[in-house]
């Protein structure tokens, strides 16, 4: 067998189709060419998650129903480059128990070899369910039964109290194929009515897809409206409402609408933390300029939480689209003396290889 000295190689080797996706921050598609580039130590990996790259790897043979699915964590080192020790012991891993045929039926030993490598990665239910939706629709192949069910929920014919048959797959399948069979136009005339254990699930689903301006002018105004003075006793509730219609139009940032909506956001008095943590782990590229990230540091001073700023400071400059930006901010003599000393302290903690 001829050197493997890449993940992408060893999937050509093996004559395998193959899709990559980020399933750290999102479930983001990530091209063979940015792939192969990120292998190489060409350019950082795009969304960093602590320190991480979690990958989907899904790969196939010629005519093979069904893919397998390699979902692996790999460390990256300061600049956000691949670790390419950690990639090399995983590739070392694979050949040692699968040879150059990775989609031959693992015996008990090399099942046990495959089970103890240490870059597998399990992500959250919600993720999985979207990541296998995502896969369908890229090798055009049915959804799952519960798509129809959703669908008939959000009809409303049976009642808006009536979700406990929704499932979190039917909820991806719904979400990835919204630009099918009217789904689009149904979600928006439903989306007032969903109770939270319908629009929660839901939220996290969109949060990973590009959809119509209607339906994110839909979401806005349903968050706009949440946003409005509450009871005390309300608050929390409010703010997780806020929290999880923010994160469904994550991938809509750049849209002029919701550009307009995050300046409005930045200019109240006040921004709950709970909202600023979704902006920069979720709605980062709503940050990728000077004075929008400027106005979210600020608020994220007046949360007097210096563990907080910390840790979404180290979140955010690991982010190769929002780093110059982050460095640009830190430098400029508009910031306020609490700005200063917050990046002070911080940076009195770090060593000179985390800037």
């Amino acid at each position: 067998m001829d050197t493997i000295d890449t993940i992408s190689q060893l999937l050509h080797s093996s004559n395998s189709q193959y899709r990559v996706y980020d399933i750290g921050r999102k479930i983001e598609k990530i091209s063979k060419e940015q792939f192969e580039k990120i292998e190489l130590n060409q350019i950082p990996y795009p969304y960093p998650s602590q320190g991480h790259a979690c990958i989907a790897l899904a790969f196939w043979q010629q005519g093979s129903p069904v893919p397998y699915l390699w979902l692996l964590k790999l460390p990256l080192d300061e600049r956000g480059l691949l670790n390419q020790g950690a990639r090399n012991h995983f590739i070392a891993i694979i050949i040692e128990a699968l040879g150059n045929d990775l989609t031959q039926d693992a015996n008990e030993h090399q099942e046990a070899l495959l089970k103890s490598n240490p870059y597998l990665y399990t992500p959250a239910q919600y993720k999985l369910a979207v990541l296998n939706s995502k896969i369908k629709v890229e090798l055009k192949q049915s959804p799952s039964e519960y798509l129809a069910s959703f669908s008939t929920y959000l009809s409303g014919k049976n009642g808006w109290d009536k979700w406990q048959a929704v499932g979190v797959q039917g909820i991806s399948d719904f979400t990835v194929r919204l630009t099918e069979n009217g789904y689009s136009q149904q979600l928006i005339n439903a989306l007032a009515h969903l109770p939270n254990e319908v629009l929660f699930p839901l939220c996290c689903a969109l949060e990973n897809e590009q959809f119509s301006v209607e339906l994110l002018d839909a979401l806005l105004a349903l968050l706009s409206s949440k946003l409005l003075p509450v009871e005390p006793s309300q608050a929390q509730e409010y703010i997780e409402i806020q929290q999880h219609l923010l994160r469904s139009i994550a991938s809509n940032c750049q849209h002029p609408h919701v550009e307009e909506f995050i300046v409005t956001l930045l200019a109240q008095e006040n921004v709950a933390p709970e909202l600023l943590i979704t902006l920069s782990g979720r709605c980062w590229l709503a940050l990728a300029n000077t004075q929008q990230l400027m106005l979210f540091l600020e608020h994220l001073i007046a949360c007097n939480d210096q563990a907080l700023f910390n840790s979404i400071f180290k979140d955010l400059v690991a982010i190769p689209v929002i780093r110059p930006i982050l460095f640009q901010c830190m430098r400029t003599p508009e910031r306020s003396n609490a700005l200063a000393q917050a990046i002070g302290q911080l940076f009195n903690q770090l060593s000179p290889n985390q800037v």
